[in-house]
């Protein structure tokens, strides 16, 4: 054994020596932050006060308590008025509220705060008419607006702003417009008048133009002009509702100046207040008032904002695109230039000022200049496909490309994400000049923040799709050949998502890849994607990502065309998962298989995957056969009758072993339900091959004439869904086919077991059916699992296209696979341990084990 290094024998020794009064002071630091805990325990007269007779009702309760209990009793009543008002308003506001119009006049600002939100609840629910509400809560609102403290008055403001929303006219008149002149007086607090600002913002909405040109105006214009540049900027955010209340012509007679000169403004926040105001109504101004007026405005904001505060800059940038369109067309070619220069300026702010200083060493202020600058940016990657629109698509590769570039790759995340968030936007916007961002796409594919890769592939599939259309070259046989970073960037993408701990990119990344079939080739599918498929559904350990893996692999083998190909997935998909050796593995081939169901056509999946599903009734696992059972309605739902009826039997077997052998409880409940709802499931047939029947049981011979014209007789109408079974009634005498009279006795043979022994009230003694007669019962119960009809619609085309598709090498009805793995009666435990071999039943139920 050597000895330690000298470094770690001094830092034992300092452990040594140290250790104790580090300890001590530890516990101190704890002892202190348990005192207030200990402090604040109650004494037995506390409890004594604070307990309450438990037989007084809800009303008589809260009348006891905001008379004579603490605060904290006193929050708890008024958090609980909306209940009272919905359990008995009359009451509520005949003994409570006046209570609580007592209480609030001395109330804390946590007791405000909660009266403010229960007045709003009990708006919001209607508990009581709108007249009763303003009869009883409005003064108690009004009162109580110009609190003293700003939280608690802003809370009652919007309070009553809501209520402003439903109260009539002549209740805001009296109660609310009137006592407003005397409130935005110079003479009242700067609270009151930021107050008015607001509500009258809001009133101009209720009245007409000749009430609000005679009564609101003249305090809009007193507001404006008000000593305090908190109101004047309050007032001049109010002023696009009023705008909105007054129509165009008042906005441009009264609204308009007051705006040209508050943006003259010396305060900075009134100026940017002014600035997105004109920004937001440049809609109401027609072009003469744009040219003449805004855009002047405009210009010099701009020159002025890099002297001026960054949140200016913060504030342009983020309005650049309501800009764009709402001056398009006015701007002189020069005018235009100028403002396009601008706008790249804002795209690399802060970028040239490179210093090698490490993070801590720059001083506090300037760390908050680059945050803004960050700001600045990202506004600007957000406004970037309205730039797009304002340069001409056609100009985007000399005037903005340069400036694309440098946002995908800034430095900043939150720049990049923005940008790849708005990727998709710049791609249509470009149409035929998508292929211009090849690069930019890759780039952002490979970048190392996955929120980045996040925000990109929400629209992964629309973006490929139109890079592999666009551009010079559309041809389908050379699908983004111009492009030969993807395939790499992509499987690198998916790579860096499986290592981090964000799962749900990882599984959104999966269900994109999806649309790779109709973006690349079936052979670099097949040897880039297809085999990582298989490896995210054997060893990924988050279920979310294996079933998106699956659905994908799915979709990946439905547009593969190559025969070796597809039988070699099938092939894996049977013997590595279906018949792996983790319970896990054999789970998600069930998944596997309820994915072909959905995707391929029905014979598709009867050829292929029917007998391999079915097998796993002997599954050692109670969780791998409670899955299957509940699969087992779909499975059933892929055959039609005759031509598989050879399956239905096989399916009949496995279905009687399970309600015989099986002895698992739980278990043996799905059977018990899955059975009855096989047997009323609607077995769809197939008209032809009934028709062959008939005609060889009448010793007639078959044509292929005689079919289809059958098969147009018995057509239903294309207009009538799928869906729906659509029964033929069985001719009479020697015509009925020997299916139809197998049908009728199954059916008669199924109803006497059902009524005799079958499906007890408590299912009778399930484990001892092996009996001869219990055997027969359960047997007849299954036999024919359900009704049949008669559906000669074909399948859609995408469905009938796979069944024609599928391999011919593969034989039509494989034999079930030989498993060495036994029944579920007779499997030793041993052989399934953790989650490769141990028997457990996972999410499904409850761990157990089978015996």
């Amino acid at each position: 054994m050597h000895p330690p290094p000298p470094a770690a024998a001094a830092a034992a020794m300092d452990f040594g020596q140290n250790s104790l009064f580090g300890y001590m002071e530890d516990l101190q630091e704890l002892t202190i932050i348990e005192r207030p805990v200990r402090r604040s325990l109650k004494t037995p007269e506390e409890i004594e006060r604070l307990t309450v007779d438990e037989d007084l009702s809800d009303i008589e309760r809260a009348v006891y308590l905001l008379s004579a209990g603490q605060d904290v009793q006193g929050t708890s009543v008024i958090a609980n008025l909306p209940f009272l008002m919905r359990q008995n308003p009359a009451e509520t506001l005949r003994r409570v509220l006046p209570k609580v119009r007592e209480v609030l006049h001395v109330a804390g600002v946590e007791m405000q705060l909660t009266a403010a939100v229960s007045f709003l609840t009990i708006l919001q629910e209607e508990s009581v008419s709108v007249h009763t509400y303003a009869h009883s809560f409005l003064q108690v609102i009004l009162l109580h607006l110009e609190h003293r403290d700003t939280g608690v008055s802003n809370a009652w403001l919007e309070t009553l702003l809501s209520v402003i929303e439903v109260l009539p006219k002549e209740t805001l008149r009296h109660e609310i417009l009137n006592p407003l002149v005397s409130k935005a007086q110079l003479s009242q607090t700067v609270q009151s008048r930021l107050v008015s600002c607001k509500i009258l913002g809001k009133l101009t909405n209720k009245f007409d133009a000749h009430t609000i040109k005679r009564e609101i105006l003249p305090l809009v214009k007193s507001l404006c002009q008000d000593v305090e540049y908190e109101v004047r900027s309050c007032m001049c955010r109010q002023l696009e509702n009023i705008a909105q209340g007054i129509g165009t012509e008042l906005t441009k007679s009264v609204v308009l100046p007051e705006l040209i000169e508050l943006s003259r403004d010396e305060g900075s926040s009134v100026r940017l207040a002014a600035f997105e105001t004109l920004v937001n109504l440049l809609d109401v101004f027609d072009t003469d008032d744009r040219s003449q007026t805004i855009l002047p405005l405009v210009k010099s904001f701009c020159e002025k904002s890099f002297k001026a505060d960054e949140s200016i800059l913060i504030s342009l940038s983020f309005h650049l695109g309501k800009l764009c369109h709402g001056l398009y067309g006015i701007f002189t070619p020069d005018q235009h230039l100028r403002f396009l220069e601008f706008y790249k300026k804002l795209c690399t702010l802060g970028l040239q000022q490179e210093n090698g200083h490490n993070e801590n060493q720059i001083p506090p202020q300037i760390l908050e200049q680059e945050k803004k600058y960050i700001s600045v940016r990202k506004n600007c990657a957000y406004n970037f496909p309205a730039m797009i629109v304002f340069v001409d698509p056609k100009n985007f590769h000399l005037e903005l490309y340069s400036t694309f570039f440098c946002l995908c790759h800034d430095p900043e995340v939150p720049v990049r994400y923005t940008i790849a968030i708005c990727f998709y936007e710049v791609s249509k916007l470009l149409n035929s000049g998508v292929y211009l961002i090849h690069k930019e796409l890759i780039t952002l594919l490979q970048d190392e923040s996955l929120e980045v890769l996040d925000a990109l592939i929400d629209h992964l599939p629309e973006i490929l799709e139109l890079m592999s259309t666009g551009g010079e070259s559309s041809v389908q046989e050379n699908k983004l050949s111009s492009l030969p970073d993807l395939i790499p960037a992509l499987t690198a993408a998916e790579q860096r998502a499986a290592a981090s701990l964000k799962w749900r990119t990882h599984e959104k990344l999966l269900q994109k890849y999806a649309c790779l079939p109709h973006i690349i080739s079936s052979d670099q599918i097949y040897y880039r994607f297809l085999q990582r498929m298989f490896t995210i559904m054997m060893t990924n350990n988050v279920l979310p990502v294996q079933k998106a893996a699956s659905r994908t692999l799915c979709i990946f083998l439905r547009y593969n065309r190559k025969q070796e190909q597809r039988h070699e997935v099938i092939q894996k998909l049977i013997e590595q998962l279906g018949q792996g050796k983790s319970y896990w593995n054999r789970l998600r081939f069930l998944d596997t298989c309820e994915f072909i169901i959905e995707i391929f056509s029905k014979s598709f999946f009867c050829k292929y995957f029917f007998l391999p599903a079915i097998e796993l009734t002997h599954d050692p696992v109670a969780n791998v056969r409670m899955k299957l059972c509940y699969l087992l309605p779909k499975v059933k739902s892929t055959l039609k009758i005759p031509a598989d009826k050879h399956l239905l039997q096989q399916l009949e077997m496995c279905v009687r072993k399970l309600l015989c052998q099986e002895k698992d409880k739980d278990v043996l409940a799905i059977v018990k339900r899955t059975v009855l709802e096989l047997d009323r499931m609607e077995m769809s047939m197939d008209a032809e091959q009934l028709e062959k029947e008939k005609q060889q049981n009448d010793g007639r011979p078959v044509s292929d004439k005689t079919f289809e014209k059958k098969r147009r007789d018995t057509k239903t109408p294309t207009t009538l869904p799928k869906s729906i079974p659509i029964s033929v009634p069985g001719p009479s005498g020697t015509s009925t086919p020997s299916t139809s009279k197998e049908i009728k006795k199954s059916k008669l043979i199924r109803s006497q077991s059902f009524n005799n022994q079958a499906f007890h009230a408590k299912y009778g003694n399930l484990d001892k059916c092996a009996s001869k007669s219990s055997t027969a019962g359960y047997t007849s119960s299954v036999s024919g699992l359900g009704k049949t009809s008669v559906i000669s619609l074909p399948d859609d085309s995408f469905r009938t296209r796979n069944a024609s598709s599928t391999p011919t090498s593969f034989p039509s009805n494989p034999s079930l696979p030989s498993t060495s793995r036994g029944t579920g009666n007779s499997v030793d435990p041993k052989s399934s341990g953790s989650k490769d071999t141990q028997p457990r039943k996972a999410t499904l139920k409850s761990r157990k084990s089978n015996p």
